[in-house]
């Protein structure tokens, strides 16, 4: 009779991390990772080969935001671990629940062995919730508090060493389980029932924690019964649908919108923030409205530390059971009778037009008018996400990726390639910026690769044009910003893709309709002139 080989501390880290819903993990192998990538697969978690791993761990993002399970990112010592430093800093602002798993040198030979050695642990501790060294006695113990930390109250990235030896070591799983909490609901929302059934002008600002408490149907029934406008961060946006006659869309970045939201917000008597991290506000959000004028009510998962705003009432509590509770009993009045709710509506239409013969907001009215409505979006950093967060509706959350926190470069094309690996089925479509692109164009083999038919449109004006259109701002000289043209559609083709070049709508709407039912990914690289963005972000 043929016995089970006994388990390894790896195999138990990997059991527990199949048990969470994760099926997909990202990196590049070395040797100290290779025990852990083979239970990985044995547990039926599927590795992938990315090109580098900051690409890696955008791609396990991007299965997170479809799938809700924590992402997995796999480094190997040293530059592997690395590699990985932008990615898990974004995971930690972005607040993306990311297991990132590292290999590292036995304690014990690192006494006298000293190549590649580091301390992992001191390098992510200030970018992670917490850390942990994997111990054989204790695996199924940290795995839990791992996915645990990561997935409770403001999701964020936890980072576990694995020593070579201890992977390999045999171990017992234990029988313990955490105890996952219900929601909270304040236990007296007497005020705050009363504030809303006197407010006259009340305002919803809405953010990440109504994604991870997943309450987007609870916000928009209370933003309903009440008549509540909502105005949202950008990774919020579609937590109530933009099309909306609520929906004031995203804010936060843009002076463009932010001149018409912003005053609608001072105007406003009860301002209701739900799950609302102001990581992702410029500083023109800071401190929004008038304290002593205006009545805040703040709810979200952790007390507030950040200080960018104050709230009158703050419920550190789950975002749907709070506002379900918060409406319970109070009878709804007309609100905001001056109609500024639709007037705001056409003043950000009208500065957003989608109209233009050509340029960049042509092009993503054109993606966003010939792509199916379900289509999930990625974008870069730069002018053309700013852009591209006011003009791309959603009709569902999570239907935008990008890194917004942080704001990191790079990350749209392994987003989407993430993303399609857990939808394959959905159009995925990611936008990036030239240079941007030129930071992943490696990944291209990888999309090759794993055979997807993802579309990648590249806006291509040779330059850092946010960047540049402030060095102009501030009268500077340009320096650094600009750069020479490349022939972003020869890059699709040269790995394996199809690569068009768009000067027009015409030819855009052709190169996307081909790319949906296209057998490889696409590459359209659309041409726009230097200063495209002025006056438009």
């Amino acid at each position: 009779m043929t016995q089970n080989p006994p388990l390894r501390a790896a195999d138990i880290l990997a059991r527990r991390l199949y048990q969470a819903g994760c099926r997909h993990a990202f990196g590049m192998p070395g040797g100290e990772v290779l025990t852990l990538i083979d239970a990985l697969v044995k547990a039926g978690i599927n590795f992938h080969l990315a090109k580098h791993e900051n690409a890696a761990g955008f791609m396990a993002e991007g299965v997170h935001h479809v799938d809700g399970a924590p992402g997995i990112l796999v480094a190997t010592v040293g530059p592997g671990a690395m590699n990985g430093v932008n990615v898990v800093a974004n995971a930690d602002q972005d607040r993306v629940p990311l297991i990132v798993l590292t290999g590292c040198v036995d304690d014990a030979e690192a006494q006298t062995y000293t190549h590649q050695v580091l301390d992992h642990r001191a390098v992510f501790a200030p970018i992670t919730k917490a850390g942990f060294t994997l111990s054989a006695d204790a695996a199924g113990v940290i795995a839990d508090k791992a996915i645990g930390i990561a997935t409770e109250g403001r999701n964020g990235p936890v980072h576990i060493d694995v020593p070579i030896s201890v992977a390999d070591a045999p171990a017992k799983d234990s029988t313990a389980r955490r105890t996952v909490a219900s929601p909270n609901i304040p236990a007296d929302l007497t005020q705050a029932r009363d504030w809303l059934a006197d407010a006259a002008r009340p305002v919803i600002i809405a953010g990440l924690d109504v994604l991870y408490d997943d309450s987007a149907a609870a916000l928009t029934a209370f933003a309903e019964t009440f008549g509540i406008p909502v105005i949202t961060t950008y990774k919020a946006k579609g937590v109530i649908p933009e099309d909306h006659a609520l929906a004031l869309g995203g804010a936060g970045l843009s002076p463009l919108a932010d001149k018409h939201l912003l005053p609608f917000v001072e105007a406003a008597d009860l301002v209701i923030c739900v799950g609302y991290d102001p990581i992702e506000m410029r500083t023109g959000w800071r401190n929004p409205w008038d304290p002593a004028a205006t009545r805040v009510i703040d709810i979200h998962a952790v007390p507030n530390h950040h200080y960018m705003h104050q709230a009158t009432l703050s419920f550190v509590a789950h975002t749907g059971a709070t506002l379900t509770a918060l409406g319970a009993g109070v009878a709804p009045r007309p609100v905001w009778p001056d109609g500024r709710i639709a007037q705001v509506r056409q003043a950000l239409a009208a500065d957003f037009p989608t109209a233009d013969a050509w340029g960049p907001a042509a092009v993503i009215a054109e993606c966003r008018a010939t792509l199916p409505a379900d289509t999930i979006a990625t974008v870069d950093s730069g002018a053309h996400r700013i852009l591209l967060s006011q003009m791309w509706s959603c009709p569902a959350p999570r239907s935008l990726l990008q890194s917004s926190g942080l704001c990191t470069m790079g990350c749209a094309v392994p987003l989407a390639m993430g993303a399609k690996l857990a939808a394959p089925t959905r159009p995925v479509v990611s936008f990036s910026g030239d240079a941007g692109f030129l930071m992943v164009a490696g990944e291209m083999a990888t999309a090759a690769e794993l055979g997807q038919n993802t579309i990648f449109v590249v806006f291509v004006d040779q330059s850092l044009a946010l960047i540049e259109l402030k060095q102009r701002q501030r009268q500077l000289s340009n320096v650094g910003v600009d750069f020479g043209g490349h022939d972003f559609a020869a890059i699709g083709r040269a790995f394996g893709g199809n690569g068009v070049t768009a000067t027009s709508r015409a030819e855009l709407r052709a190169a996307l309709q081909a790319a949906l039912t296209a057998d490889t990914f696409t590459v359209i690289a659309a041409l726009i002139a230097p200063h495209a963005y002025d006056g438009r972000i």
